[in-house]
């Protein structure tokens, strides 16, 4: 008895080498690519960067709100009024002594 037996010819080993390929192609795209997951986590890293940002902008506009309504017509606060002469204008009473 003779075995007719074929050896595997190179078709399943290029088949195989291409799924490798594609395999390993979109495994990185889906780690590194635009829409990956390094680039969800930066954007991640971000966007709670810029809400504490966000955060500290909107104390500061509520600072200035309150100093403004401080100073509008409805609400003069003498002391913030005069702390603002000072700094501002370089302003001082009549019977103040400037050290320098």
């Amino acid at each position: 008895m003779t075995s007719s037996r074929k050896a595997p010819g190179l078709t399943p080993l290029l088949i195989s080498s291409v799924l490798f390929f594609l395999g390993a192609y979109f495994t990185f795209t889906a780690v590194q690519g635009d829409y990956g997951i390094f680039k969800r986590v930066q954007v991640e890293a971000e966007i709670i960067d810029l809400r504490a940002e966000l955060d500290a902008l909107e104390a500061e506009v509520a600072l200035m709100h309150n100093k403004t309504r401080r100073m509008s017509d409805d609400f003069l606060d003498v002391d913030l009024l005069d702390q603002q002469a000072r700094e501002i204008l370089g302003l001082m009473r009549a019977d103040e002594i400037l050290i320098r």
